[in-house]
């Protein structure tokens, strides 16, 4: 609860912000229409600043989104906190609650063993992960594409009518931005 207040009031403030320096930057020429200003580059880098702030990390958007609590419990537990909170880019394809609930079924796990294998996990987690930011707009088109994973292994990418998926796992939430990546939410766990 108290992450969900701090993420709304800095995106409150950040917004606010934002509105203030484009506000100062851009002055007026009189009829009412706002002119450019000798600092509009920095004014661009001070509204990227801001957005940054506001967006939060790959990490801190899934935990305020509260969509990812397995997820958020497994990176933590793997010690991939610091990582996934670095500069990146990252895309992190984010298996849903349900989509770890039939994992653990399948596999005859508790989220409790899951948890506790901090070998397999993390094999598990970075193979979730591409470096660079990629948009779903960026996938159209897309026929059994190998793409590389912070894991080493390759995932396979394929978009057909409108749909991206990944091993065969649905993208079933596209483009869920961050200021050092982008989430997509998939409908299953993918192992490596």
């Amino acid at each position: 609860m108290y992450d969900k207040i701090v993420g709304k009031s800095l995106r409150s403030i950040g917004c606010l912000l934002l509105l203030v320096l484009v506000g100062v930057a851009c002055g007026s020429d009189g009829d009412g229409v706002a002119a450019p200003t000798s600092g509009s580059e920095t004014v661009v880098e001070a509204v990227d600043s801001v957005a940054e702030l506001v967006l939060g990390d790959v990490v801190e958007v899934a935990v305020a989104s509260g969509e990812f609590p397995t997820l958020v419990a497994a990176v933590e537990a793997a010690g991939l906190l610091d990582t996934l909170k670095s500069e990146g880019p990252f895309t992190v394809f984010a298996p849903t609650e349900e989509a770890f609930a039939a994992a653990l079924e399948a596999l005859g796990l508790t989220a409790g063993e899951l948890l506790a294998d901090v070998d397999t996990l993390t094999a598990v987690l970075t193979y979730h992960v591409v470096p660079g930011r990629v948009m779903a707009g960026d996938l159209v088109g897309a026929m059994a594409m190998p793409v590389a994973t912070v894991n080493g292994a390759d995932i396979t990418i394929t978009e057909d009518g409108g749909t991206v998926s990944v091993n065969g796992a649905h993208v079933v939430s596209a483009d869920i931005e961050a200021s050092n990546g982008v989430i997509h939410a998939i409908d299953q766990v993918l192992l490596p």
